[in-house]
């Protein structure tokens, strides 16, 4: 086995529904980020003493909280542009389609209404996530017109 045939495999089981990982302890994350670690280390013959930090950026790997947050905002770059399943359209709403909102400034800038949550529990979800990343990003990024442009303006972000 090569070593970009160990990385996809390994890769595939960590940035599988990470987006649902967005809001979870460090502590919980942290082990996945150590495997991460671990594969760029392989990746690139280091040893264990090595500071992964150069490795990580040399691989253009996103660090795994950033990954997540890349995840969640590439969701909502797809909602925007009307290219996923209709379930998650529904779950958010923009600001420019509430009624008495479209003359504010959250309207023209694109934001979507973060709708409120009375436990932590309810923050994690795509409803609430989605439009806490969204509004984050700078304006040029949320008008990235095509979606590879979407993923370059993404990863430079974060």
């Amino acid at each position: 086995m090569t070593v970009p045939t160990r990385t996809a495999f390994i890769f595939s089981r960590l940035d599988y529904c990470n987006a649902v990982l967005y809001g979870l302890p460090h502590s919980t994350i942290n082990p996945l980020q150590h495997v991460k670690n671990i594969t760029s280390r392989v990746t690139l013959s280091q040893s264990a003493r090595d500071d992964v930090r150069p490795a990580l950026k040399e691989l253009h790997w996103l660090p795994v909280t950033y990954q997540i947050q890349y995840k969640v905002a590439l969701l909502m770059y797809m909602v925007h542009a009307n290219r996923c399943p209709q379930y998650l359209r529904d779950s958010v709403v923009s600001a420019s389609c509430e009624p008495g909102r479209h003359y504010l400034r959250s309207a023209t800038n694109l934001n979507y209404i973060l709708p409120r949550t009375r436990t932590k529990f309810g923050e994690k979800a795509f409803s609430v996530s989605g439009p806490i990343v969204w509004n984050s990003l700078p304006l040029s990024v949320r008008l990235s017109p095509t979606l590879t442009g979407s993923k370059r303006n993404l990863k430079l972000r974060f």
